[in-house]
């Protein structure tokens, strides 16, 4: 009974610092987020990047570093990302690639979304668009909104994701390795209103929550099996 007793305290310690240990790496990797999510809206605060700040070779601190940048749009190479929802509501994000002004490279902006009926997959209306150089405010992250994909991506004008590595070529021009998600009042009659990214923060704290809970109910069983429940029937 000695050798019994002292096998379960060592696998009920086994199972419960386990378990506790899951429960610190969820709570580290909620603390990472946090970090992240700090340093994305540190990075809004930053000066607005241009034009000339703006090269393949500059990081620009942050997913979600403002940028306003002056070009002329090409509407002959623009596509439409089918299946986005907004709202509760399906619907499709027009990306056109905008040739930067003194420059020889392009940039994606992803320029708004707009509802589309319901059981309907082709290419939408397209929306007018200013002709001459134009300014865009937006927000630099690394690619487009992205879905998951089933079978092999399509290369015409509705598709479910740009694949920004395979552009260059279609473009037969230099495309600068970010998405400028086009944000303010000119995006009408389409809508940029962007909801900020998941950090998934509560996923992880739920997570810790349920370790440290299960740590504790071995603990808990351990203790009442073994010696409050011995205890109550001896007396």
């Amino acid at each position: 009974m000695r050798a019994e007793r002292w096998l379960l305290g060592a696998l009920a310690l086994l199972g419960a610092g386990l378990t506790g240990s899951l429960g610190l790496w969820q709570l580290d990797r909620a603390q990472q987020k946090l970090a992240l999510q700090a340093e994305e809206q540190a990075a809004e605060r930053l000066p607005v990047l241009t034009n000339a700040e703006l090269s393949p070779r500059t990081e620009p601190a942050g997913p979600r570093r403002l940028a306003r940048l002056r070009g002329r749009w090409l509407p002959e190479q623009q596509i439409w990302l089918d299946n986005r929802p907004h709202d509760r509501r399906n619907g499709t994000l027009l990306l056109t690639p905008l040739q930067l002004e003194g420059r020889p490279e392009l940039i994606w902006v992803q320029r708004g979304w707009q509802e589309r009926a319901p059981g309907l997959h082709q290419v939408p209306p397209w929306p007018a668009t200013p002709g001459g150089v134009v300014e865009v405010l937006g927000q630099l992250r690394p690619q487009a909104s992205q879905v998951k994909a089933f079978g092999a991506e399509s290369s015409g004008p509705l598709r479910q994701n740009l694949d920004l590595s395979a552009s260059t070529a279609q473009l037969g021009r230099p495309v600068l390795p970010w998405v400028l998600w086009q944000t303010g009042p000119d995006c009408a009659p389409l809508r940029c209103d962007w909801p900020a990214p998941d950090s998934g923060v509560h996923k992880h704290w739920g997570y810790a929550a349920q370790w440290f809970a299960l740590a504790a109910l071995i603990l808990g069983l351990y203790v009442w099996f073994q010696f409050l429940k011995p205890a109550r029937a001896g007396r």
